[in-house]
């Protein structure tokens, strides 16, 4: 997979402009291998140790992504949330 590249190009989500995020958000989460994650399609693996971190990695970097592309204020809004569909 290939390293996470900086969400710096997405302009942070705000109370205005949730729909050009959204847009960038899916075409950059999709170029780095991660939107199946954020999209609910890829699930997470119950029988395979490997799968399962491998998951969790991903996971891991869907969040990091998001949440370092929204403004401070509207973190609140996903700060509990345990996976990025859920975010």
């Amino acid at each position: 997979m290939a390293e996470l590249q900086a969400v710096g190009s997405v302009k942070k989500l705000n109370n205005q402009n949730d729909n050009t995020w959204s847009t960038c958000m899916e075409s950059y989460l999709q170029g780095q291998d991660l939107w199946e994650i954020v999209a609910g399609s890829e699930t997470t693996p119950l029988d395979n140790n490997q799968a399962l971190r491998k998951w969790k990695v991903k996971a891991g970097k869907a969040m990091f992504a998001i949440k370092t592309s929204i403004e401070e204020e509207m973190l609140e809004h996903i700060r509990r949330a345990n996976t990025p569909k859920v975010a």
